[in-house]
């Protein structure tokens, strides 16, 4: 198992998971963002050959997280799903009543279109932008046009990755937790999504995600660079 990476910030602890989520501590939430589900089905129905596999070992990373962590609470912060109900969603509500017992909150995202009655029937709380002092939960920064004064923001929509230099001329990209001064940007939790490469300014503080390698017994893990 990961061993999560301990992130004081905003006077709260945040672990922070090479499986792309954090957990706050004081708040026993577990938090993730782009997490695309029916994404694969979506593609196959659209007559792209993606395995589904891709789509469950997602959603076992996440009953992972939720073993390890013990969250009360999980926050979702956007593109909980892909598009339009498919198959895979029925998977996704037998893993639900296996979990029914955690609150899930989605602010909802770009691609979170599926019908409010569906959201009611797998027991979500929806909005727009969830506040949870001193945090502010909203999909995509951008969308912000006046920041709540002493608020700091959380948000995900671009899937942020940085570039790191290797042995020689290597360069390596890496999907990343982003800090700035006035708002962070989540990984996409979702394997089967892009990333967007930032450029990080020097007062901002940015963590990569290093996936983990079997063959090296290797487990994934969280730098700061």
């Amino acid at each position: 198992m990961h061993i999560p990476l301990k992130f004081s910030f905003q006077q709260q602890t945040l672990w922070l998971s090479s499986q792309r989520c954090i957990f706050w501590e004081e708040e026993n939430t577990l938090i993730a963002s782009d997490l695309h589900f029916g994404k694969t089905g979506h593609f196959r129905k659209s007559g792209i050959p993606v395995p589904q596999n891709v789509y469950t070992e997602d959603l076992q990373r996440l009953v992972t997280q939720f073993q390890y962590f013990k969250p009360g609470r999980f926050v979702v912060v956007g593109d909980f799903f892909h598009s339009v109900a498919n198959k895979e969603m029925d998977l996704f509500e037998k893993w639900r009543n296996d979990f029914s017992h955690i609150s899930i909150d989605l602010v909802k995202g770009n691609h979170d279109i599926l019908h409010a009655s569906w959201y009611r029937m797998a027991k979500l709380n929806v909005t727009n932008q969830l506040h949870i002092p001193p945090f502010i939960f909203v999909h995509d920064i951008a969308d912000i046009t006046e920041a709540e004064k002493n608020a700091y923001y959380f948000s995900g929509h671009i899937h942020p990755a940085v570039i790191v230099g290797g042995l020689g001329k290597q360069v390596l990209k890496f999907p990343c937790y982003y800090f700035g001064s006035q708002f962070s940007i989540l990984p996409a939790f979702g394997r089967f999504t892009g990333t967007v490469v930032i450029d990080p300014n020097k007062a901002d503080t940015v963590f990569a995600i290093l996936p983990a390698n079997a063959k090296k017994g290797e487990k994934g893990v969280v730098i700061q660079l």
